[in-house]
């Protein structure tokens, strides 16, 4: 298929194997999911009966003192007992595997073209550090300053451009993941970067 370029109205080829899949949401929402669930910590914890420290003795005899029954000063219902359901540290990831992976990414790339939300742009070189610069650049190829923009690498001068401009977010092809993708507004991405994406896509 064909990507038209921000610049001249010309057009780019592009594979349908990645950018005309079908939208498989399934899919989608299980790599999104999956990608959010590994970010997690999981490294809460709390103490049961059993591993706080004390309560070994009973702390009164069964009968005969008016009291309620008692076996450990460590009870959940005691101050300074255990916590009854305690959370223990867990591994949230979840097994996603390379193939899984690839389709659904493949998969928001094309309904990416299809919502008209993926632009392409010829390059981005910048003579020096310098948001007016980057906005010129932008500018020139009919671009909005918004959205993610993703290269090949992000040098000096983009990082530093960049970083002034609200809305605009960089990110490199090796960091690209399917929840900044999904988030996206519209995603602006160089001729380049684009090339990078279909060798590890294919």
């Amino acid at each position: 298929m064909e990507l038209n370029l921000a610049t001249g109205g010309k057009s780019v080829s592009v594979s349908d194997e990645i950018f005309a899949r079908p939208f498989n949401e399934t899919l989608v929402h299980q790599i999104v999911t999956a990608y959010l669930a590994g970010g997690r910590a999981g490294t809460k914890g709390q103490k049961n009966r059993a591993a706080v420290r004390g309560g070994g003795k009973k702390p009164w005899r069964q009968k005969g003192t008016g009291r309620a029954r008692a076996g450990t000063i460590r009870s959940p219902i005691w101050a300074g007992g255990g916590v009854t359901f305690a959370a223990v540290p867990r591994d949230h990831s979840q097994k996603v595997n390379r193939k899984m992976y690839r389709a659904g990414m493949r998969s928001i790339l094309s309904e990416l073209v299809r919502q008209e939300r993926l632009s392409v742009i010829e390059s981005l070189a910048l003579e020096a550090r310098s948001t007016k610069g980057l906005l010129k650049v932008l500018a020139d190829q009919d671009i909005e300053p918004r959205g993610l923009l993703v290269v090949n690498e992000v040098d000096d001068k983009i990082g530093y451009s960049a970083n002034n401009v609200v809305g605009l977010d960089v990110v490199t092809v090796s960091g690209l993941d399917p929840v900044v993708l999904v988030g996206a507004d519209k995603v602006i991405i160089t001729e380049e970067a684009l090339r990078t994406i279909e060798e590890r896509l294919a």
